[in-house]
């Protein structure tokens, strides 16, 4: 099948397209709440109604200009996977995985193109979640998740383990009882995915108030999972430790039987490397589990700021993950998102990071020789030194760095605009192709 949709490609190949009286409760509650770290968003300085209008007429052009996907023909297996969801060949699931920083793990970006992809081919449930909140801001827009406080994250940045982590490169862990984690999803199905280990603890699995099952963690190092029988609707799903030993939880997967899903795998801080970290043999057992259409990799920013990276070891690497990727789900499409635009304070003032360059020339490289596409977003939003015009416009936070709630939705607009473009391509060379849109039906009938 994969030679077939090599040879589709043929035709397809495009140019680069966040008082004195009070209680000794309350001030401890105070003091408590004050040791968390907080996210501070800085604010930029006030801007004239008529620059901030220049400005976002700046921005709306930019983003309207024509595609600049790069090696599209690597999407071709995806984008045949969407022709067959959407014509009604294939009645299945369709799965988006994004990897990336904060500008992913703030979900406005991810969270657009998923609402703007299910809303055309079908919504397949949310997917992959985190198992309750892992790390301070974690959200998800199409759903509702809590976790009590005992539990520890581990595989944030900063904290080595032992790469054990499932799908997202997260786990959470605790050896009390009487801890919880839940979602509230609308489903048709649903999994509890957790790590099997010597001693593993118990966990009181509930649906909408009722319990299910306890079961147990325990056994040999590597990928458990629990499957919950549920009927389509709404579902509120509880895991909660009943002793026993410790409990390492990964996340919940939801889903219906037919549509797209687009899991948010981002984690505040990380670079692209951070994907080298996570033991392989978990992650295969989930791939195998729900294999991918595309995973999209969106990385650049903390890169661009760390010292150690030349041209060369970040494009070895790039080359290093995008193998590893397509170990995992070898009929999936591979897509690097680069780096946005960020500003830095030089002595001379702010200017846009002068190591991006050095970033998207490697990403670009790497893409090239391992057969994934490349989307240069900081080209998309304008190019060196767009940001001070998305601040202005009001799409961007005064760090210069990330971009506020509505600028990430931009940018997830943008994303789907840019592939269902070339998704429009793709079937219109299909469909002027008797030949090559015979055999694909064909085959796509006999896998049914």
């Amino acid at each position: 099948m994969n030679r077939l949709l090599a040879a589709a490609c043929l035709a397809f190949i495009l140019p680069g397209s966040v008082s004195l009286g009070a209680t000794a409760n309350k001030k401890a509650k105070s003091k408590a709440k004050s040791t968390q770290k907080r996210v501070v968003v800085a604010r930029p300085a006030p801007v004239a109604p008529q620059v901030r209008a220049a400005a976002s007429t700046n921005v709306t052009e930019w983003l309207n200009q024509p595609g600049t996907m790069e090696h599209p023909a690597a999407l071709v297996p995806f984008f045949e996977q969407l022709y067959r969801l959407e014509s009604g060949l294939d009645k299945d699931v369709l799965r988006v995985l994004q990897y990336g920083d904060s500008h992913t793990a703030a979900d406005d970006w991810s969270g657009t193109a998923r609402y703007l992809l299910q809303a055309r081919f079908g919504n397949g449930g949310p997917g992959f979640t985190h198992a309750g909140h892992p790390y301070l801001g974690y959200r998800r827009l199409d759903i509702k998740s809590s976790s009590t406080r005992a539990w520890f994250s581990d595989g944030l940045v900063g904290r080595n383990g032992d790469g054990m982590y499932g799908l997202s490169g997260v786990s959470m862990s605790t050896a009390r009882a009487g801890e919880s984690v839940t979602l509230q999803a609308e489903c048709s199905s649903a999994e509890l995915h957790f790590l099997r280990q010597p001693a593993g603890g118990l966990v009181e699995v509930s649906d909408n108030g009722v319990i299910v099952e306890t079961i147990s963690t325990a056994g040999e190092p590597g990928p458990g999972v629990f499957t919950l029988p549920v009927s389509p609707g709404l579902h509120q799903l509880s895991a909660r430790t009943r002793g026993g030993g410790q409990v390492r939880l990964f996340g919940w997967v939801t889903e219906n039987p037919r549509g797209l899903t687009y899991d948010m795998l981002g984690l505040n801080g990380a670079q692209a490397n951070i994907g080298l970290k996570w033991e392989e043999s978990i992650l295969a057992e989930y791939y195998r589990r729900r294999p991918p259409g595309l995973i999209i990799l969106a990385y650049g920013t903390n890169e661009a700021r760390n010292k150690d990276w030349t041209r060369e070891s970040y494009r070895d690497m790039f080359v290093q993950l995008l193998a590893r990727y397509r170990r995992l789900a070898p009929s999936a499409s591979l897509l690097v998102i680069g780096p946005p635009d960020h500003f830095f304070r030089y002595r001379t003032g702010l200017a846009s990071h002068e190591k991006i360059d050095l970033i998207i020339d490697a990403q670009r490289e790497a893409t090239l020789a391992s057969g994934a596409a490349f989307w240069d977003l900081r080209e998309r939003m304008g190019g060196k030194n767009a940001m001070a015009k998305w601040v202005a416009a009001g799409m961007a936070q005064g760090d210069y760095v990330h971009f506020t709630g509505e600028g990430y939705r931009l940018l997830g607009a943008a994303l789907y605009k840019e592939l269902m473009g070339q998704f429009a391509t793709y079937v219109r060379v299909r469909n002027e192709s008797p030949i090559t849109s015979k055999i694909l039906n064909g085959q796509a009938n006999q896998n049914h």
